[in-house]
Order: structure tokens, then sequence, then C-alpha cells
């Protein structure tokens, strides 16, 4: 006997939804924690580090660049089309110039000669206009005179938009709703402390913020270069770009941060080439510098916790600075002479 065939198992499944972004600014974020097991091995503290570095620009800039262009063209305050005009050492100005390619803006970018040359090439193959400032700001830093030649720029073209990331609150509402609500979904166990790094304040506030919700006992640890002023430390000679500043940020709330660890040249390096010889992780100056404070700090931490890190930039662009050793013998024998001595 012939039983006739179910109509139903006939019915093909329908096939899963695709993963495929719209533009690269789709893939920024969702970027993994990883614990590094070898580093911090003796220490009998889990150290956690969410890799920000992996995000497609390179670093976790991509995260308020995305942020604030998306929402300054849902509300009007960016025009389609619009100038865009920043400030930036070169990760920042690489995350906008990413985004003003996918939404067919102009974008100029002020740098400083501390900018490293393969941000600038990527910069200027990102089809941005470079403008760059010579001559430093009464602290010795250069982000007085790059935000002046904005203004400068703004002033012979009155339609261009400034993005201001020090004094843009969509700066760490980036971080809160992306970084700091990841790390919330990726943690179960509370950590105990937060490192990150410092420059405009925005991602170490909002992933703070965020993550305070959920684990309201983790302390927070601001890493800030040597010479640095943004938490408030003494004006000095830097040379790494990307972490600390010659000038306060309007976003800084110093009473969010319970503890600041300041770290130079040398030492950021050593953390970049002791994070790459043992885990594998290619991290930039300010990685290094986190990695550097970590160390610094452990021994005062009680035993058998968990740290949380943010590592924000990747190595490639440190190439001719951190990872070089003739650079790096050159920041050692400026460390040691005598500031007297010509």
């Amino acid at each position: 006997m012939t039983v006739a065939a179910d109509p139903a198992d006939r019915v093909q499944p329908a096939d899963p939804p695709e993963t495929v972004h719209e533009s690269v600014l789709g893939c920024v974020g969702n970027t993994p924690v990883v614990a590094l097991r070898r580093l911090f091995a003796e220490t009998g503290t889990e150290v956690l580090a969410k890799l920000e570095l992996m995000n497609p620009g390179g670093s976790m800039k991509d995260r308020p660049a995305r942020y604030i262009v998306q929402a300054g063209l849902a509300d009007g305050s960016i025009q389609p089309g619009s100038q865009l005009i920043e400030s930036s050492s070169g990760n920042f100005g690489i995350a906008l110039a990413m985004a003003a390619r996918v939404y067919g803006m102009r974008f100029t970018c002020v740098v400083d000669p501390k900018t490293t040359k393969a941000n600038l090439a990527i910069l200027r193959r990102l089809d941005a206009r470079v403008e760059t400032v010579s001559e430093p700001d009464e602290s010795g830093g250069y982000l007085h005179s790059r935000i002046q030649r904005v203004r400068e720029l703004l002033a012979e073209a009155p339609d261009a938009v400034w993005i201001n990331q020090y004094a843009n609150d969509r700066n760490w509402q980036a971080y809160y709703h992306g970084t700091g609500a990841e790390l919330s979904e990726q943690l179960v166990r509370p950590p105990d402390h937060l490192f990150a790094a410092v420059s405009t304040t925005g991602s170490i506030l909002g992933c703070a913020r965020r993550l305070r919700e959920r684990f309201p006992s983790m302390r927070v640890i601001a890493v800030d270069a040597v010479g640095s002023v943004v938490v408030g430390g003494d004006p000095g000679p830097r040379e790494l770009p990307g972490i600390g500043s010659s000038r306060g940020s309007e976003l800084c709330q110093r009473s969010e941060v319970d503890n600041v660890v300041y770290v130079d040249d040398l030492e950021a390096a050593a953390g970049c080439r002791e994070l790459l010889a043992t885990e594998g992780i290619f991290g930039g100056g300010s990685t290094g510098s986190v990695v550097a404070a970590i160390g610094k700090t452990l021994p005062t931490l009680p035993a058998r916790g968990r740290v949380v890190a943010i590592f924000p930039d990747r190595g490639d662009r440190y190439l001719d600075l951190v990872y070089d050793d003739e650079w790096l013998a050159a920041r050692r024998a400026a460390e040691s002479t005598p500031a007297n001595l010509p």
C-alpha cells in the first residue's frame, strides 16, 4: 500500500537570516574579552582584557566616531554632505575619516608633529584633508594649538561641523551603550577593578558608568601618561600619541575615578613588548600603558582579585615608535640625561 506523503514534509525551512553588514561601520563593536593567563600568571589575580583594538579602524575610537556621526545625522545637527572637522592624534581621526567615506562627507583632521607616519598615511588614503600644527602650546604639547587651528578653520567655513570629542557627551555615551554594555553582558563574576587609558576621558567614564550599574563596588583606575594634565597631573614632555593630553577635558569627572596610575614612554613601550611576547597581542602605545599600569598596581591589590582592562589600540601604527629599537634607545638616552644639561 502506498502512503501519500505528508504535504508538510515538502515545506522547506526558511533560510536563516544572513549576517551581512551594510557598511564597515556595522562591524564596529562586539569585541572579545581575553584572559591574560601568561603575562600575569604569577600574580594570583585574574586579568581580563577587552580587545577594542579589534575594531575595524584599529581602535576603540571607532565607537564614538560612528555614534556621534549617526546620532548627528539622525537629529539634524550634522547634515548630509557636511564638512567635518576635528583635532586628533590619529585614531579618532581615522575613525571619523572612515565614517565620512561611508556617508559621503568631507573631513579635515588637525594633527601635530607627534602623529605617527602610519596614521598620517591612513588618513590621506581615506581622503581626509590633513592640517598639521607646528608650534607647541604653553604646556609643551600641541592640543591647544590644534584646537586653535580648528577654530580658525570653522571661521573659514561656517557651515562645517566640529565634532569636539573633548566636550561632546555623545563621546562617553558611545562607550556606555557600546563597550560598557558589552562588558556588562560578557562578565558574570564582578571585576574588582577597571583599568582604562585616558585622553578625553570619554571611554573610561562611559564604561565605568555602565559597569557600575551592575557591579557597584568596582573601583576605576585611570591610566595616564607622565606629563599629561588630563586628571590633574603635572605638565611635561611626552612622546607617545593617543594617551594623555596637555589640556583638560570638559568631559572629565575626577570624582568618578578612584585612582590614577602614571606611565612614562619607556614603561609603555615595555608593556607593548611584554604583551606581544607573552600573549601574542599586538597592542599600541595606549594598550602598552595599560599593561604597564596593571603591572605596577597588582602588588598593592588584594590577592585572587579580578581586573578588567580596556585595550584601546593596536600596534601596527607604532612600528616606528615603541617597537623600534632605535627609538627605544633614544628615549632611554633622553630619560637618563639630566634636565639641566643640553
